[in-house]
């Protein structure tokens, strides 16, 4: 393998960083490439610098490049859950595409080994064709494997961090590649370690789950509780759960669809909040009614953070300018024909402050930010 050349000045094709055997698109330093269409708001300016990560051997060399450059790194994934300045990204943008999968199994287990670049979806929808369970509530979530322990990705009553193994990662201060247990990984609600405290350090390049064989899939969520309990419902196999849980999200436009008037969103903006006590009671007093809540094993209550806006007198379908809230999903803002991100951060801040104002709740956004200023409030300038 060799080193970028130092003084680099080429076009879109770039300078190769393979070893000449196989894939050459890998590792290849491109400038200048556009952002928007690799993320599912379809917003943003250029990457000043850009590869595509297809081996985990040129992390180290791409990484030395931009640091003997004083540059920044940022790393993108399938950009589901990004939003992009207008302006762009400065430094270098790395898009991890770590593919593979290793499977082994241990009695009614199996533990399946996935790299960061694997498409989420299809790698669910391949253990619940097994059988196996355990993923089968994240079915149709947009986004790349390596994505999910850095979110703790979950919805509909799972999580990662329910069948999370481990992580590998390669780590910027030390210089190596390794492997996090799972309690090592710092996983919460919606968050991680890799997502607080280490932001800069981890690059993921493959997860470990543990699934487990059975008949019925999980339908501790309220929605899928009642479908399979209606007189005359299939039995909760993992294919019938995950066929529900697609059907639910479409019907919320949650799923990618270039055809839907929703589709370009990030999916839910906000996070569900978790309220103390203390802070659940003076949600009630500006209520005419107690709120929806659910208790949290740590004395906490989560409130939808969608029934919120919509307390707060956000109606769905409500545009302002060439941004909106989805006509099928209070949390969800959506970009129409026109709309920057400058638009959308402006959006999202109206209604953050909309719900602070009326309820005294702050929400906090779920998607990261990338070429924004930074801002100590959760979102960034508009």
């Amino acid at each position: 393998m060799t080193r970028l050349d130092e003084n680099c000045h080429g076009d879109a094709k770039g300078t190769d960083m393979g070893s000449g055997e196989g894939d050459r698109s890998g590792g290849a330093l491109m400038y200048g490439v556009e952002l928007a269409s690799r993320t599912s708001l379809g917003l943003g300016g250029p990457a000043e610098y850009f590869a595509r990560v297809t081996r985990a051997d040129d992390l180290p060399v791409l990484l030395d490049w931009a640091a003997r450059r004083s540059l920044p790194v940022t790393l993108l994934g399938g950009g589901s859950n990004v939003v992009v300045a207008d302006a762009g990204i400065g430094g270098l943008v790395l898009s991890l595409e770590l593919a593979g999968e290793a499977w082994r199994r241990e009695g009614e287990f199996i533990e399946v080994s996935v790299g960061a670049g694997e498409a989420w979806d299809p790698f669910v929808e391949r253990t619940v064709e097994g059988g196996w369970l355990g993923l089968e509530c994240l079915s149709g979530i947009p986004g790349r494997v390596g994505a999910t322990p850095i979110q703790n990705v979950g919805a509909y009553g799972q999580d990662v961090s329910q069948t999370l193994v481990s992580v590998d990662v390669y780590d910027r201060v030390q210089g190596a590649s390794y492997t996090l247990a799972r309690a090592e990984c710092g996983l919460g609600y919606r968050t991680s370690r890799f997502k607080t405290r280490d932001d800069d350090r981890f690059i993921v390049l493959g997860v470990t789950f543990r699934l487990r064989a059975g008949a019925e899939g999980c339908v501790a969520y309220p929605e899928l509780a009642r479908h399979f309990s209606a007189p005359g419902s299939p039995p909760p196999s993992p294919s019938a759960v995950r066929r529900v849980v697609l059907e639910t999200r479409r019907s919320k436009s949650m799923l990618l669809d270039p055809n839907d008037d929703n589709g370009r969103s990030c999916g839910s903006f906000f996070l569900n909040p978790e309220l103390t006590p203390a802070e659940l009671d003076a949600l009630a007093s500006r209520l005419p009614a107690p709120p929806p809540a659910y208790a949290q094993p740590d004395g906490r209550s989560k409130v939808s953070a969608a029934w919120l806006i919509e307390q707060a007198g956000f109606r769905r379908g409500e545009r302002f300018g060439n941004v909106g809230i989805s006509s099928r999903h209070a949390l969800a803002l959506v970009c129409h024909a026109g709309a920057t991100a400058g638009e959308l951060v402006a959006a999202a801040r109206r209604v953050r402050d909309g719900v602070e104002r009326a309820l005294g709740v702050v929400l906090a956004p779920e998607p990261r930010f990338f070429g924004f200023a930074k801002a100590s409030d959760g979102l960034p300038p508009a």
